[in-house]
């Protein structure tokens, strides 16, 4: 029962977001020639399937469907459509995406927080949470954490955390923490610093582990390729600056890296796709 009122209420979502953009544009149904979705969690040709069924339904035969998982139309984003190079996403959760010139994929991360996205914001605020609590228990060092943290949730003790944490244990409450790491490392804390600079080597071996299986960066590891760089935890524009490290280091790798930060949303690269995909 539970899956598919879970169903129903996703595609309830979908036709509401669709209607309300046709409106905005001042356009019907009958004006539309493609529909490119970028949706969280599209892993799978079953689930690429089974949305893509549910937006015929709501379009005249003609119109033509296209289900991308969401990494896929971000980095078009930032190749105006051209669907290659790398594309890493670090917001509540984080993967690395890519495609060759041939087409292939190849992915990285994206498995949630028990699979280990530690590069993700979940995983930096998750982190903090655990250092706060090793250091009020003796396993761990002091940390300017413990203060900042409790202020920024209304806490007077660590112990008060527990409940705090697993009375609602979604991905995007945890990952809210991140301005508050940033801070301290921002401050000298070394435990914050340290988090966040593990951080900033998993994202980066994620573009790596999709360049190399793809072969992005040529034989002699120099080839240009572009790498769009998406989400909050990469573009938060602090002193701490978490994107402008994951540069770095992808720098390191692949001499011929070029990073990205798009200039239009995600939604803009749907649409590009779109037009892609109508005209191929």
């Amino acid at each position: 029962m539970c899956i598919v009122y879970a169903e129903t209420a996703a595609r309830d979502s979908l036709e509401q977001v669709i209607s309300e953009a046709l409106v905005r544009s001042g356009s019907d149904k009958s004006d539309v020639r493609g529909v490119c979705l970028g949706v969280s969690g599209v892993n799978h040709p079953s689930d690429q399937d089974k949305i893509e069924n549910w937006i015929r339904d709501m379009f005249p035969s003609h119109v033509k469907v296209y289900v991308q998982n969401d990494a896929i139309v971000a980095l078009a984003s930032g190749t105006m459509g051209k669907l290659h190079g790398c594309v890493l996403i670090a917001g509540t959760g984080c993967i690395a995406y890519g495609f060759d010139e041939d087409g292939k994929e190849a992915r990285a991360s994206g498995g949630g927080p028990i699979l280990g996205d530690w590069g993700s914001g979940y995983g930096i605020a998750a982190q903090a949470l655990t250092a706060v609590i090793r250091a009020h228990d003796g396993r761990g060092p002091q940390t300017l954490l413990t203060s900042t943290i409790l202020k920024a949730l209304g806490l007077t003790s660590p112990d008060e955390l527990i409940g705090w944490t697993y009375a609602d244990p979604s991905w995007a409450r945890i990952a809210a923490l991140v301005p508050q790491v940033v801070f301290c490392a921002e401050a000298g804390d070394e435990i914050s610093d340290k988090i966040l600079v593990d951080a900033a080597e998993d994202l980066a071996l994620s573009v790596k582990a999709v360049v190399q299986r793809l072969g992005l960066c040529g034989e002699d590891g120099t080839a240009s390729f572009p790498v769009v760089m998406v989400g909050g935890v990469l573009n938060a524009k602090r002193k701490w600056d978490i994107g402008k490290e994951v540069s770095k280091r992808i720098n390191r790798f692949f001499p011929g890296a070029q990073t990205i930060i798009p200039k239009v949303e995600p939604a803009v690269g749907a649409a590009l796709l779109a037009m892609n995909f109508l005209t191929s």
